[in-house]
């Protein structure tokens, strides 16, 4: 299956500017040592496969997922076999003493990449997984940013997302918020950073649960009304690996807007999937009438519900950059640059530290008291409760 087509493209995004700089990327590479954490994940994944493609003089790879470090491993083998530098991974949390023990150990690196973070929507259900995201989002963005200030590493680069642009969710608004704690850091470290679409099969999209559904016959569900850009896992390595090395300090890179990349909705590339897998597509009417058709044996026409999306946290559509911020089109072919002059806002960066430590330490807290220290930190915040959540539905 061509996930290219599934978006509706014929050709990929970044081609032409990787072919311009391949012999600049090749050689800042093999010269450099790289940490990449989070870099059993979809992201993770593809950003570890670029640098290690080009023969790095060290690579250690960190992410909580010992099943995902794995199969990194097993790809890499298959795909490249094998480098001279020291190629390592690691099964350990950021946040644990035995991640600041092996960074103790060896924390020398030229650049770290933080690829690690709670990405769902579906994360601020409830007060709970939504405090581990801002943890995991925020505060371990920051602490690794001063362990790498600590061992004199040059660069440092980490993923935001295109939902920190106008956040409209708690996961997009985390986002937005460790991006005010990156330029508090700015300003003792070189920083880049990337806000990208949707990552077409990314571990627990809506389009990765597509293979998971046909496997289990069980009925395709999306919605229908919500549109969304995306770039494929290459593409996503390519974009972190272009900002983490040519990135100057407190750039944020993005794919520019063309034919090649365009909004689709989940509904479209649904019926697009079945059809590259040999099926029709037959709309039910509820979930009971998908359920009983995925029983059937020998389906031609694949049950599916599609629906408007009514969820905590939908965005109908995605943007990359907002209207107040400083955009460069001309140094890239197919990226552009958000340009950020330094502003610092110490005062509301600390405001948020101290209302999240009081918190902890009372060892008891409501969505609510997360959603309003939120819409304190974020102008113009567009966070709207429905009652209603992913969990919620099939």
């Amino acid at each position: 299956m061509r996930f290219l087509e599934l978006v509706g493209r014929n050709k990929a995004l970044f081609t032409k500017d990787i072919n311009e700089r391949e012999e600049e990327l090749t050689t800042k590479v093999g010269e450099s040592s790289f940490l990449v954490l989070g870099g059993g994940g979809s992201i993770g994944q593809a950003v570890v496969n670029e640098i290690f493609s080009r023969q790095p003089k060290k690579l250690h790879v960190v992410d909580i997922s010992e099943n995902n470090l794995v199969e990194l491993v097993r790809d890499l083998r298959s795909s490249h076999g094998y480098i001279k530098g020291d190629f390592r991974t690691f099964a350990l949390d950021i946040g644990s003493w035995q991640y600041d023990a092996f960074i103790e150990k060896d924390g020398q690196y030229d650049y770290v990449l933080n690829l690690s973070a709670l990405k769902h929507v579906r994360s601020e259900k409830d007060p709970y997984t939504l405090m581990r995201m801002i943890e995991v989002n925020v505060f371990n963005t920051d602490k690794t940013i001063r362990q790498s200030i600590e061992n004199g590493t040059k660069k440092y680069f980490c993923v935001s997302t295109d939902k920190a642009a106008n956040p409209v969710n708690m996961m997009g608004g985390s986002k937005r918020i460790m991006e005010k704690f990156l330029m508090r850091r700015s300003v003792e470290i070189d920083i880049s950073t990337a806000r990208f679409a949707n990552v077409a099969f990314s571990d627990g999209s809506l389009l990765f649960g597509f293979n998971q559904r046909l496997a289990k016959k069980q009925p395709i569900v999306a919605p229908n009304d919500v549109r969304r850009y995306f770039v494929t896992p290459k593409e996503s390595g390519e974009l972190c690996l272009m900002s983490c090395i040519f990135g100057e300090n407190r750039d944020i890179f993005f794919p520019k807007l063309s034919e090649e990349l365009h909004l689709i909705t989940f509904a479209e590339i649904a019926r697009k999937y079945l059809q590259a897998m040999g099926y029709g597509v037959k709309e039910c009417k509820d979930e009971d009438e998908a359920r009983k058709l995925a029983k059937e044996p020998l389906i031609k026409d694949w049950p599916c519900l599609f629906t408007p999306s009514d969820t905590t946290g939908e965005k109908d559509f995605e943007e990359f950059f907002t209207s107040t911020e400083k955009i460069d089109m001309e140094r890239f072919n197919n990226l552009g640059v958000i340009k950020n002059d330094l502003d610092l806002d110490l005062e509301s960066i600390t405001y948020f530290e101290e209302e999240i430590e009081a918190i902890k330490s009372k060892g008891d807290w409501t969505k609510a008291e997360l959603v309003d220290l939120f819409f304190k930190m974020i102008p113009n915040f567009g966070h709207k409760e429905t009652g209603k959540y992913l969990d919620g539905k099939m």
